[in-house]
């Protein structure tokens, strides 16, 4: 299990293990919030294990920060399913896996921005092979889409009820459910 890291506004900022949370904390960086049951001792030490920390100073974290597409955030986004047949990662048959296509190909001029790109299956990826939606007629489920900052940072991370309480009360519960079965 990781520990969620809070900024000192309670802002959450990212997933730590627990190790370096301990030593945060060892070193007057951070404070615990909330902790498990368990306790981590040393020779000299036995503190709480931290499920959330806060830290004492603020650290600005820029609000416009672009995220990159990456194959994991992209199937986050697209909720792990093909854009085109509609089928889960584990729907697909033997050999068959979840790949990064491209509306407007590549070759034809296309990037790899976030509208431009959506989760197809490898079936799905060579039929549409290096056409346009409208030449082949495979349109995606979903029009592809920029993801909101919070999806992005926590979409693929497992949170325990409490770490998504503080999910919930800087963001929102709009925010929270966007990130579906997180929970």
């Amino acid at each position: 299990m990781r520990c969620l890291a809070l900024n000192a506004s309670f802002e959450p900022l990212t997933m730590v293990p627990v190790r370096r949370a301990l030593r945060l904390v060892i070193e007057g960086k951070a404070e615990i919030v909330e902790a498990d049951a368990d306790f981590v001792r040393s020779e000299r030490l036995t503190l709480p294990k931290p499920a959330i920390i806060r830290l004492v100073k603020f650290v600005h974290v820029p609000r416009r920060f672009r995220r990159q597409v990456t194959n994991t955030f992209l199937f986050a986004r697209d909720s792990y399913r093909c854009q085109y047949c509609h089928r889960g990662q584990g729907e697909l048959r033997h050999r068959e896996c979840l790949t990064r296509d491209h509306l407007i190909p590549l070759s034809r001029g296309g990037d790899n921005e976030w509208t431009n790109v959506v989760t197809a299956c490898s079936s799905c990826n060579t039929r549409k092979g290096n056409h346009l939606p409208e030449e082949c007629g495979m349109h995606p489920m979903l029009a592809p889409r920029e993801p909101h900052f919070v999806h992005l940072s926590w979409a693929v991370r497992r949170l325990s009820t409490a770490q998504a309480k503080y999910i919930r009360l800087f963001y929102g519960e709009q925010a929270l459910r966007a990130l579906g079965g997180t929970l």
